[in-house]
């Protein structure tokens, strides 16, 4: 099928930021994200063990990373390219829908490790009977399924169209604008409504209240200590939903429901470069690990050969915090 673009698009399809800065962003986040996932999975199966259900959420969100930086290579080469797709409909379907099954998958994942975090901290004693390893499981088998459920339509519709004009096949760029007009704005709209907003709302009140609960606790050592990691947990997350994922998904919901109204391409490009950045989430998500556990710190330390010596009564207390902060 071949498909007629304007000027606008065949300047976005030719231009240096499609064909040389989205692939450049995601090479560098191919190098740098798969071997920090990669090690932070075996960190978890043979180091730290799978005994709490922050270390489940972490585990399948570190999975989640290593899939998503698995297919995006395919889609270097198709942009370095000049955003020509030559591996068949299939894959390009596959690749479209992995793309979007990370986003949400990994959104959902964090919400889950927010509401785990508030629960410990604002009810220490009454959610140790729901907060299991068991029920941490069966949340995130319920968001697999969600996020994999949600993007079967992607691997039902074409998702490659020929331009003559450039003789190059695109994939996804380039979709029928009667499509766009109906199923996509309604499917897109609902998925980032659904799959983003409420779980940012869910997760500043979470933190929100995290902070707030530490900041009337005794300001001891050991608590300075839970608000300080309480903090910068917060900052990180709120900056993967905000700057990664908020760009991403507040153009798509713009852009498809312009579609009232007309057609408007240069907020595809925008949302194109966004989605490219929206990526480095996979590199900033170890580094959530790392102030989300204290198991995970220490093996950080060991691995720089960083010995810390505590007293026997320091080592309880991190005990107790962990209890409270980080199981």
């Amino acid at each position: 099928m071949e498909g007629n673009i304007s000027d606008d698009t065949t300047f976005y399809l030719t231009s240096q930021w499609l064909t040389t800065f989205v692939p450049s962003i995601y090479t560098v986040v191919v190098t740098v994200a798969l071997p920090l996932n990669v090690m932070a999975i075996l960190m978890f199966l043979l180091k730290i063990k799978i005994k709490t259900p922050a270390v489940v959420y972490m585990l399948n969100l570190a999975i989640v990373d290593v899939l998503f930086v698995a297919v995006v290579p395919f889609n270097i080469v198709y942009r370095f390219s000049g955003n020509n797709w030559k591996i068949g409909e299939g894959m390009c379907r596959i690749v479209t829908a992995a793309f979007y099954c990370n986003m949400y998958c990994s959104i959902l994942l964090m919400t889950s490790i927010s509401v785990d975090r508030y629960m410990a901290v604002v009810f220490p004693i009454h959610s140790r009977s729901w907060r299991s390893r068991k029920r941490a499981w069966l949340v995130c088998v319920f968001i697999w399924l969600i996020a994999i459920a949600s993007t079967v339509p992607l691997l039902l519709t074409k998702q490659t169209i020929y331009i003559g004009s450039l003789d190059i096949t695109t994939c996804h760029d380039v979709l029928e604008l009667k499509d766009q007009q109906n199923f996509y704005m309604y499917y897109f709209t609902a998925f980032s409504s659904m799959f983003f907003f409420i779980p940012l709302v869910i997760t500043i009140f979470c933190y929100f209240e995290i902070i707030r609960t530490l900041s009337k606790s005794t300001k001891d050592i050991e608590n300075s200590s839970k608000k300080t990691r309480a903090i910068c947990l917060t900052i990180i997350v709120l900056t993967v939903f905000i700057i990664c994922f908020g760009p991403t998904n507040l153009i798509f919901l713009v852009h498809y429901l312009h579609f009232h109204n007309g057609h408007a391409e240069s907020l595809y490009f925008a949302y194109i470069l966004c989605a490219c950045i929206s990526s480095i989430s996979s590199c900033l998500d170890p580094i959530m690990y790392y102030y989300a556990s204290s198991r995970c710190r220490k093996y950080v330390y060991s691995l720089l050969c960083c010995k810390i010596h505590d007293k026997p009564k320091q080592t309880t207390k991190q005990s107790s915090t962990e209890s409270s902060f980080v199981k």
